[in-house]
């Protein structure tokens, strides 16, 4: 299940979460994040139980993006414990994203 994620619930679902969360920060307009968003759902599936996987539309979430330092779109944000851990910027290959979620 991917958690949709806006400026009103970041703190709640992110920074208050007891699992470990990734957050795929995207837009519509964007060509990349369309071709990301199938992996995404996979990961959701594959991860369902020990991650938190969300999602942020960058126009829909500006406060939070700009707060998070979100220049570009798709970056992906790995969350443990409340805090950034670690960052990906660009649709990377599924197998990049395993490796990190199976660390969290």
């Amino acid at each position: 299940m991917i958690t949709k994620l806006n400026d009103n619930n970041f703190e709640t679902e992110v920074l208050g979460s007891k699992q470990p969360v990734m957050i795929d920060v995207w837009a519509e307009w964007c060509g990349p994040c369309k071709r990301l968003a199938p992996t995404v759902d996979e990961l959701a599936e594959e991860f369902n139980g020990k991650v938190k996987i969300c999602k942020l539309n960058i126009d829909e979430g500006m406060k939070t993006a700009g707060m998070l330092s979100v220049r570009s779109v798709p970056t992906i944000l790995f969350f443990k414990e409340g805090k950034e851990i670690d960052r990906i910027s660009g649709a990377l290959p599924k197998d990049v994203f395993v490796e990190k979620l199976s660390r969290l």
